[in-house]
């Protein structure tokens, strides 16, 4: 639909009373100027979790069905109540839960994928002139019942139901102004960026940028939905995830990102003989352990170390599931570390400039810094680090790729926004 913007608002957008209802004249303001308006919409902050908690307060471990049922009322809370406030402000609005919006999905509780949407009703109702206001997070399976989409689901919702609709763009609009150099928490000169293109985000989606979720920007990226990233807060420019634009001059690296709930586990000595790395990843895969960096040493006795990072969430499990497999594997020893983050540089730039990986490594050198892993792809090297030297390797990375400057007075011509 021409003319058509969906709003995303997240958990403390929408977290009070006050907050809907500023969020309510903002959406108002926007429909006053001619546009259409959709939005969708978290649940209040705070609200999932108290969700849960009263869940496992009956039950260990609740049935994932049910779990969708009670979680998918969050979200229809903020709907309902975002609703109320704009039909206060003489706006005309309609709230519509994941069913009525028709998002339909696979049968996968508490992790489900979006099959496809059925938007007919809503673009009825956005033609009569209503605000539709969608319940994030959630749809209804093939089977008919309530599923919602995980982490991160809402942002998820949007992206699809722009698409859907045939918006012009998205708008995910959360307590911060848009996506920065690196985390401004640790470094008082990061800077926002002004555009991010869709294989830069998936990349410091995947790497700890909290702003958005992997999904939400792999369905954008797949679509050719540009989104803005924005405050609800103030009337700022966010920053616009689009398109790659060749005819623009990039930095060199646009982005530093650190994980630090990583952990590394290494099985020493195992027989450096075909199907020993199978057998030991199969046997996560099994028990749906993903890992991330992987590096096998060979030794000249004809035995292998083997290390690989995870999130520290899955670390136990993941030791559970190597010490059964032991009389497979016959490690010598199997050891683990918690201690460890997980330090990436993100940017289209490395495409076409050599030496990056090498400034890197020498900027992480200087600071004393040991390099425990390396990985790579075409626009981004992350290493596996101590943790304590977490924010000094950040830092000193920012400073290293000069990224407190825009990219104007660094890299040539400045960048201009477009859908």
């Amino acid at each position: 639909m021409t003319g058509l913007i969906v709003q995303k608002y997240g958990g403390t957008s929408v977290g009070t009373i006050e907050r809907i209802q500023n969020v309510a004249r903002r959406i108002a303001e926007v429909q006053k100027t001619g546009k259409e308006v959709m939005v969708v919409v978290s649940a209040m902050a705070g609200e999932t979790d108290k969700l849960l908690r009263m869940a496992r307060e009956i039950s260990d471990r609740p049935e994932r069905r049910e779990i969708d049922l009670l979680l998918s009322s969050g979200e229809r809370i903020s709907a309902a109540l975002l609703t109320i406030a704009l039909n206060a402000l003489g706006c005309p609005a309609v709230s519509m839960t994941g069913r009525q919006i028709g998002l339909v999905t696979d049968n996968s509780h508490t992790r489900a994928r979006i099959k496809h949407i059925n938007a007919t009703r809503a673009k009825q109702l956005i033609e009569e002139g209503h605000v539709v206001v969608v319940a994030g997070f959630q749809g209804i399976s093939e089977k008919g019942d309530v599923t919602t989409l995980g982490r991160g689901g809402s942002d998820t919702s949007a992206v699809a139901v722009a698409v859907a609709m045939g918006a012009e763009l998205c708008e995910i609009y959360t307590d911060v102004d848009g996506v920065y150099t690196t985390d401004p928490n640790m470094v008082a000169d990061a800077r926002k960026l002004d555009v991010v293109y869709y294989e830069e985000m998936l990349e410091m989606a995947s790497l700890g940028a909290k702003v958005l979720q992997i999904r939400c920007v792999e369905v954008a990226k797949k679509y050719k939905m540009p989104l803005v990233v924005r405050s609800s807060y103030n009337n700022e420019e966010g920053t616009l995830i689009c398109e790659e634009n060749p005819s623009m001059e990039r930095p060199l690296v646009s982005g530093i990102m650190y994980q630090k709930n990583q952990s590394k586990v290494t099985l020493r000595g195992v027989p450096d003989e075909p199907g020993i790395a199978a057998g030991i990843f199969d046997a996560l895969a099994e028990a749906a352990i993903s890992v991330d960096m992987i590096i096998q040493n060979v030794s000249a006795e004809g035995h292998a170390d083997i290390s690989f990072t995870l999130d520290t969430d899955h670390l136990q499990e993941a030791l559970e599931v190597m010490k059964k497999t032991a009389h497979q594997f016959k490690p010598e020893n199997l050891i683990s570390d918690s201690n460890i983050s997980k330090i990436s540089i993100v940017g289209e730039g490395m495409r076409s400039h050599s030496g990056i990986a090498a400034r890197m490594f020498r900027t992480l050198s200087d600071e004393n810094i040991n390099i425990l892993m390396i990985s790579t792809s075409e626009i981004r090297v992350s290493c596996i680090i101590d943790s304590k030297y977490t924010e000094l390797a950040v830092r000193a990375l920012h400073d290293a790729f000069d990224m407190k400057t825009a990219p104007a007075e660094a890299n040539g011509p400045a960048q201009k926004k477009s859908p």
